[in-house]
């Protein structure tokens, strides 16, 4: 039993105890605390990683109670990938929060950081549903306070809207979970895939209210039509590294439908028969439109870009609809390529936002903002990326989701969509970014005077935050140029999932006693004395 799987999440908890009782005051030192933290999750995960790539499930079991009375941590390919995707992302916007001075309008944001990625780690490498449920809690309670950060009448309105839909959340995850409890008898996901396809036809009504509660879940958790709602507003007020970081939580959605659908509610089993095909798919395509249209009528650049994380997270789900080993395969690498978008494109935006003075990010012509052919360039690649032109990463993804999707009866929807919105999110993106960073300069006389906004050598991007915006954008090129070794490790992972039985092993016969020989109760002073 590796003690390793344990430092994703005990070591951002320990930073965030340290930073909030002895470093509280002192904001130097929690940037020290919170950097060191992140480089050294990038170790950690990528040696997690590298450990489980061929096929290793290692199983840590807490208390040294055994599956599945106890609660264990299991470090698979699939949940090591999304804690490296997580480490990879965490330290640029803890970098550009620093260059930026973010957390100069606050106290606890690196403390709150720590929390974040703790909650988000552990609910990468759970092994038990009910534990998914309280990692789900510790993020969300961190993400309330990240949401609010610095204060505004607009960020406190969109946190507690964020505070409420997630609530709600909550609430159906607990009737989900209790009710799979009571058909059976456990929450552990290992034991789970047993006893599930254990019960009796006639007798599944209730697992079936089950399966349709979660999946209700982790759509609301991922932010996947039409429970979509919550996360424009939301996004859009975060302050900009926040935003960028959040950029991970509706991938933990889509992590879990993954985990749970192929895991414990399998598409083979009676329960879920039609739960892909005929509900999640639908709405995967509606999520994508959704987005796109949201795009192409955004009227400022912050609700641009969280419209487009809904659309991407329909691109995610539609791929994981066909559960075929090609589909999950797909909405994988397209995970990745989503999350360094997203987060390229939130601290770009915040970076038009610091050139602007203001938090007016309508899609007007203003002047020239400080170092604006550095922005514009960023905010062109990002804009590329998420519109899934060439060269970059978001093309291949999308290639990849329609070669999936021939596997699915709605082929031909899939691919009008996924081509159709392409084409609507290149018109909104090219017209975002002309209106900010080429019309600008045609402004002329008054207009120009009025609109400019006053220079500040403060203004500028720092080096370090461009060198942070820089490192996503650096990620997107790796993803492209290793696409191949990367599709080859999706393909195996999502061959892995497709036969949990090595999982299931693994996890069912940890134990931290060794039990081959029974228990010896004797008591040696009474034997001494026999």
């Amino acid at each position: 039993m590796s003690h390793w799987i344990t430092l994703p999440v005990v070591l951002p908890a320990l930073v965030a105890a340290v930073i909030i009782l002895l470093a509280r005051y002192h904001v130097q030192i929690q940037r020290v605390l919170s950097v060191a933290s992140s480089v050294a999750l990038v170790v950690i995960c990528a040696g997690l990683a590298w450990r489980a790539s061929d096929g290793t499930v290692d199983v840590y079991t807490l208390g040294n109670w055994a599956a599945p009375f106890g609660i264990v941590l299991v470090a698979d390919r699939l949940s090591t990938y999304m804690t490296l995707l997580l480490a990879l992302l965490t330290l640029p916007v803890v970098l550009y929060a620093i260059g930026a001075r973010w957390d100069e309008r606050g106290r606890h944001l690196h403390a709150l950081f720590q929390l974040q990625v703790m909650g988000v780690m552990g609910a990468f490498l759970t092994g038990d549903a009910f534990n998914l449920f309280v990692f789900f809690e510790i993020l969300l309670i961190a993400s309330y306070g990240l949401m609010v950060h610095a204060g505004g009448r607009a960020r406190l309105r969109a946190g507690t809207q964020y505070v409420l839909y997630n609530l709600l959340g909550s609430t159906l995850f607990l009737f989900a979970l209790g009710t799979i409890y009571a058909e059976t008898g456990t929450l552990n996901m290992a034991d789970l895939a047993g006893r599930i396809a254990a019960i009796p036809p006639g007798e599944d009504a209730g697992i079936r209210v089950a399966a349709v509660l979660l999946l209700m879940v982790f759509a609301l958790k991922g932010a996947i039509a039409p429970l979509q709602f919550w996360l424009p507003g939301s996004y859009a007020n975060a302050p900009g590294p926040v935003a960028a970081f959040f950029a991970i939580m509706t991938k933990v959605g889509a992590y879990a439908i993954i985990r749970a659908y192929t895991l414990f509610f399998p598409p083979y089993l009676d329960v879920t028969q039609g739960l892909h095909t005929v509900w999640l798919m639908p709405v995967a395509l509606a999520s994508i439109v959704i987005g796109m249209v949201g795009v192409l009528g955004a009227k400022r650049l912050d609700r641009l870009v969280a419209f487009s994380v809904v659309g991407s997270m329909g691109m995610v789900a539609s791929a994981i609809a066909v559960f075929t080993e090609t589909g999950i395969a797909a909405a994988l690498y397209y995970i990745a390529h989503s999350t360094f978008a997203t987060g390229l494109l939130f601290l770009t935006v915040d970076l038009v936002k610091r050139g602007l003075r203001h938090d007016d990010l309508s899609l007007n012509p203003r002047g020239p903002i400080p170092s604006e052919a550095a922005v514009a360039g960023l905010f062109f690649a990002g804009a590329i990326a998420m519109a899934g032109l060439p060269p970059l990463s978001g093309f291949i993804g999308k290639l990849l989701v329609l070669d999936a999707s021939y596997a699915s009866p709605l082929v031909w929807w899939v691919w009008a969509v996924v081509l159709g919105s392409s084409l609507v999110a290149v018109i909104g993106f090219s017209r975002a970014g002309s209106a900010v960073f080429w019309k600008s300069h045609e402004l002329t006389g008054e207009a120009a005077d009025h609109a400019a906004p006053a220079t500040d050598p403060d203004d500028r991007p720092t080096r370090l935050e461009l060198v942070s915006v820089g490192l996503l954008l650096a990620a997107l090129v790796a993803i492209t140029a290793a696409a191949g070794p990367m599709l080859r490790y999706m393909e195996t992972t999502a061959a892995a999932l497709m036969n949990p039985a090595p999982y299931i092993e693994a996890v069912m016969s940890s134990t931290g006693k060794d039990l081959s020989g029974g228990y010896d109760d004797t008591d040696p002073d009474t034997e001494e004395a026999e």
